[in-house]
């Protein structure tokens, strides 16, 4: 695939694809004889996780430790294990902290819709 075929289908700017290559977040992307990117599946799998855990907030900093972990091989699974374990607590820390702004913004949403019905009864008097 193309660089604007993947940027397409994941909904990535072709400047973040190409950055997150330079980074080494995901691997160097093979070339088509004319030097033009050319995306295996295994990139687009890179690509796909990058954006799931960008998505679940996780720092590029973040990634990046763990890609190189990864590419230390099976003698990193428990340190990998364990980063992937604290991002998920401070993902289910934000999740709640966020559950609790939906449920006040639910109830200010009631209160204002309250006020609302009070006062097109007043104009129907």
């Amino acid at each position: 695939m193309t660089i604007s075929e993947v940027s397409e289908k994941y909904g990535l700017p072709a400047d973040t694809l190409r950055y997150y290559e330079k980074v080494g977040l995901i691997p160097p992307v093979g070339r088509k004889e004319s030097g033009v990117r050319d995306y295996s599946e295994e990139d687009c799998g890179w690509v796909e996780f990058i954006k799931c855990m960008r998505g679940a907030g996780l720092s590029i900093e973040t990634l990046m430790r763990y890609v190189a972990l990864y590419r230390k091989g099976n003698r990193t699974l428990k340190q990998r294990k364990q980063l992937l374990i604290d991002e998920r607590d401070k993902l289910q820390a934000r999740i709640k902290q966020m559950q609790q702004v939906l449920k006040r913004l639910n109830y200010k949403v009631e209160v204002y819709e309250e006020r609302i019905v009070a006062c097109e009864k007043k104009l129907l008097q």
